[in-house]
């Protein structure tokens, strides 16, 4: 008895070192370290991750898109643009001249529309973005989307995203809008197959069936 105290091991009720109980206790430290490991091991990944991204210059930007609180690690240079793009897979943002020019990148930023290939992404901090594919509804089309559909304001397709995120940013500002409020709206969305009547159409289909 003595010598396995001596040793640091336990000793039984009536004194006598329990082996069974000294390998099962080890066991189950054993069993409780590979339990662990896998997530000590994803934790270990993220921190090195962020700190290859801190090293590359990057900064961690958290805001709200399409309903849901996002962190990402960006680059000060990186457009709305390119990250919503590239980083969230949310190719309904399209990028065409990349100048500001022709409203094909258009997203609601704190509902407002502006054109995200002209914005930094470290701009929207804190703030709320919407994409085209935020309008979607447990996969049921918002009222904008369906009147574009049923007054066919569209013909190759390529504008009708920003068209459509120009035209939802305009009724949340202005609900029932007339026709020139409505054409007056749109400006700034370049239409390059000249769909522009029934794109207004469109907008004014959308304001009468919200």
């Amino acid at each position: 008895m003595k010598k396995d105290q001596d040793a640091g091991l336990p000793a039984s009720k009536n004194g006598s070192f329990s082996r069974r109980k000294f390998i099962k206790g080890v066991g189950s430290t054993v069993a409780g370290a590979y339990l662990i490991s896998p997530q000590v091991e994803s934790i270990t990944k993220k921190i090195s991750k962020k700190a290859k991204d801190i090293k590359e210059g990057k900064y961690e930007l958290s805001f709200m898109l399409n309903g849901k609180k996002v962190s990402v690690m960006v680059k000060p240079s990186t457009t709305l643009a390119k990250l919503l793009r590239e980083d969230f897979q949310l190719t309904g943002t399209k990028m065409v001249c990349n100048q500001g020019e022709c409203g094909g990148c258009t997203v609601v930023l704190n509902g407002k529309a502006v054109y995200s290939c002209q914005m930094l992404a470290l701009d929207v901090e804190g703030k709320e973005v919407t994409t085209i594919e935020g309008l979607l509804n447990d996969g049921e089309l918002n009222h904008v989307q369906k009147a574009f559909i049923e007054k066919d304001g569209l013909q190759c397709g390529f504008c009708t995203p920003g068209q459509i995120m120009a035209a939802y940013a305009l009724l949340k500002k202005n609900p029932n809008p007339t026709r020139e409020e409505a054409i007056k709206g749109m400006y700034g969305n370049i239409c390059r197959c000249s769909a522009y009547p029934n794109i207004v159409d469109s907008v004014l289909a959308a304001a009468q069936s919200k």
